[in-house]
């Protein structure tokens, strides 16, 4: 299903103000939720996801209503663990196109924060197309293939600009292989993208291009460049 929204300004405030809601929503008095009493899990969960999120996206949201409907989704399917917390698990993954500015980075990383609110146990990576290559060429003393397994089965990977760096057959093959595995076992993927869907058969290849028509939802944002738009204004 590809869904066409237009960006819509964002809530923007204090990260305080975003954990005192989630308490607020889960039936918690956030006055009483002191220093002096630990934070419910959910909330530590988050806290220590925004320690990892670069600094732009702390107080992202994921409110657009298809990334809405994908955290639901994904939450549901949960799996109770031990401490009855739904844990990461089968399900499809989102695919968020668009022109430079618009928000998809912001909605990726929103949805991984809605999840965590939302009392997710979540193990996630993130990281650019750019950053993957680089952080998996070949070098010495470093073991490149442990490193595409760890990505490959992380439960939820955030994959941040496909498309966007310079291709090579090595490139698409190591591209190939991470969708590829995260395609046969059903795991839940973030895939931000500036090609029009049109063109990702072209850019990525056949291979890629028809597991990611497949495994994903689709979202594509319109609207001005949010960046170039701020600062004229």
């Amino acid at each position: 299903m590809t869904t066409t929204l237009t960006h819509t300004p964002h809530r923007v405030g204090p990260l305080a103000e975003r954990l005192g809601a989630i308490l607020t929503a889960r039936g918690i008095d956030p006055d009483a939720a002191t220093a002096q009493e630990p934070p419910s899990e959910p909330v530590t969960a988050l806290e220590l996801a925004d320690a990892r999120i670069p600094a732009r996206y702390r107080i992202a949201l994921g409110d657009h209503p298809q990334v809405t409907a994908w955290t639901e989704a994904i939450a549901a399917a949960g799996r109770p663990g031990p401490s009855g917390a739904p844990g990461i698990a089968e399900g499809p993954s989102l695919l968020i196109a668009g022109p430079t500015g618009t928000g998809k980075t912001h909605h990726a990383y929103g949805a991984i924060r809605t999840l965590l609110a939302a009392g997710v146990r979540l193990r996630w990576e993130a990281v650019t197309a750019a950053d993957l290559y680089a952080r998996l060429r070949p070098r010495s003393g470093h073991d490149a293939e442990r490193d595409l397994q760890a990505l490959a089965r992380c439960p939820l990977l955030l994959l941040d600009d496909l498309g966007a760096a310079k291709t090579s057959e090595w490139t698409e093959e190591l591209t190939y292989r991470l969708i590829n595995h995260r395609y046969e076992h059903l795991r839940p993927t973030l895939i931000t993208t500036n090609l029009p869907t049109a063109d990702l058969r072209t850019a990525l290849g056949d291979r890629i291009a028809s597991r990611l028509a497949e495994m994903t939802q689709r979202v594509i944002l319109t609207g001005p460049d949010r960046r170039r738009h701020r600062t004229q204004t």
